[in-house]
């Protein structure tokens, strides 16, 4: 049973209005009911504060959308919710731009009338998504503390139920793919496989055959048939991170792929089909992709069917504590250590910083001070850089880091050679802008080599280079 509430219920069926009204009263809700959106409208300027509006989509004079719109105009945090005898894809997107925050489809059970009214008025279920840690799957977890994570979390719950693509937005280490597993786990297709492929990961010639698969003979050493990705995703979701790097010929079959979901094996001429849901990452200046022709335009908006743009960390820095916290248990028990105090100066220290690595740093930070156990050199790793803090940050370049590995002078020696050419990468990205192709042809290394050690080494921009080059 959902907590009471006060409720606005908008729509024009009148037995409709009565039955939606009934089950809201079982639960004891005070209900106020309009059949149309301008009486909706009206009631709202009058003074009515319902905790959540119930809003028909389809109605005659101004139908839901513009109800929505004005409604959120006269109390721009009002909390709606669409009705709807439809399932309009392009309609729940448009409700969701406009600010609604769940679509039942009508006609629904009072159990799901429960769930929904649950999560948008504060039940207890509703309130675990409030700064606790909501489990995905294992060592993968969504927390949202903050208003802007709040609503991503109110986002990503509405267009789950919606089978569009979703690209998602945010620097390095925002937690894309993490959002990616939400989308997936609040979907219908929750119980079938989620696949990640990184495209800047997997050599250029190599990525068709891992996405879509190869027959025998398609080239050498293809002794026998393999299914790609998309194959062995069918019924699932499927994210496709860093899409930005995907060769441009490629992105033409993918173009393909999400209009007819259909392609072909590399060797084959029959057309396979498959039922994929695609979710889409990238750290990338779009409209400078777009402008150099290494993002497709046609691609970007078939996978725009709704961006979501994830804050980067120093944006919801209440966060922090909750993700300090849990990192430390969740890392104690895998080292089976016992778990380190975050003392008060320590947790200042935390808050003051600016974590460019986002959550990929501040994790790292948990497992240096894990293993060295000296919280005064832990926070001396958070203090600003002589530099001011400019340029390339490489998380965890400490002399005494050889600590984590064994400790010991070849240990020592290693430590300084990765220092000295994570210095060296950082450097080569500062000076070509972070355009890491050409970076790597300073480097004189290929590539997908230098996408490695930037991940290996943690090397994020800092948030005094805004502009991401067309090669990033």
């Amino acid at each position: 049973m959902s907590e009471a509430a006060n409720i606005l219920l908008v729509d024009d069926e009148p037995g409709m209005l009565r039955y939606i009204r009934t089950l809201l009263e079982v639960d004891e809700h005070k209900v106020q009911t309009a059949s149309t959106g301008e009486e909706a409208v009206e009631h709202v300027r009058k003074g009515l504060q319902p905790d959540l509006v119930l809003l028909d989509l389809l109605m005659p004079g101004i139908d839901g959308l513009q109800t929505l719109e004005q409604l959120r105009h006269l109390k721009p945090g009002l909390k709606v919710v669409m009705l709807s005898c439809v399932n309009d894809t392009r309609k729940v997107v448009q409700a969701m731009r406009l600010g609604a925050i769940d679509y039942l489809t009508k006609p629904f059970q009072k159990a799901e009338l429960d769930a929904v009214i649950g999560q948008c008025i504060g039940t207890a279920k509703a309130e675990s998504y409030a700064g606790e840690v909501e489990e995905l799957c294992d060592d993968v977890f969504f927390i949202a503390a903050s208003p802007a994570m709040k609503k991503i979390r109110s986002q990503a719950a509405l267009v789950a139920n919606v089978d569009i693509p979703v690209l998602l937005l945010g620097e390095s280490g925002t937690g894309k793919e993490v959002l990616a597993r939400l989308i997936h786990k609040l979907s219908p297709r929750a119980h079938r496989t989620f696949l990640k492929v990184n495209c800047a990961a997997v050599p250029a010639d190599l990525l068709e055959s891992e996405l879509f698969g190869y027959e025998a003979g398609a080239f050498t050493g293809a002794t026998h048939a393999k299914p790609g990705k998309f194959e062995i995703c069918n019924k699932g979701t499927i994210l496709l991170d860093e899409i930005g790097e995907m060769p441009a010929g490629l992105q033409a079959k993918l173009l393909h792929v999400l209009q007819d979901q259909t392609f072909s094996r590399l060797g084959s001429r029959t057309m396979v089909k498959v039922d994929v849901r695609i979710l889409a990452a990238t750290n990338i200046d779009i409209p400078e992709a777009l402008a150099n022709k290494s993002l497709r335009e046609d691609l970007y908006y078939r996978l725009n069917a709704f961006t979501m743009s994830l804050p980067p960390l120093r944006e919801r820095k209440e966060e922090i504590p909750i993700l300090l916290k849990h990192f430390m248990s969740r890392m104690s028990e895998s080292y089976a250590r016992s778990p380190l105090p975050l003392s008060p100066p320590l947790m200042e220290a935390c808050l003051r910083h600016n974590w460019p690595g986002n959550l990929r740093e501040l994790s790292n930070f948990i497992k240096r001070y894990l293993v060295l156990g000296d919280e005064t050199l832990a926070a001396s790793e958070l203090q600003p850089r002589p530099d001011g803090g400019g340029g390339a940050h490489v998380e965890g370049r400490s002399a005494v880091a050889g600590a984590e590995s064994g400790g010991g002078l070849k240990s020592l020696s290693r430590n300084a050679k990765d220092g000295a050419e994570a210095e060296a990468i950082a450097r080569a990205l500062e000076e070509t802008n972070w355009n890491r192709k050409q970076a790597a042809v300073l480097l004189k290394i290929s590539y997908k080599a230098l996408l490695y050690k930037i991940r290996q080494y943690g090397i994020a921009q800092s948030r005094s280079t805004h502009r991401l080059s067309a090669g990033a």
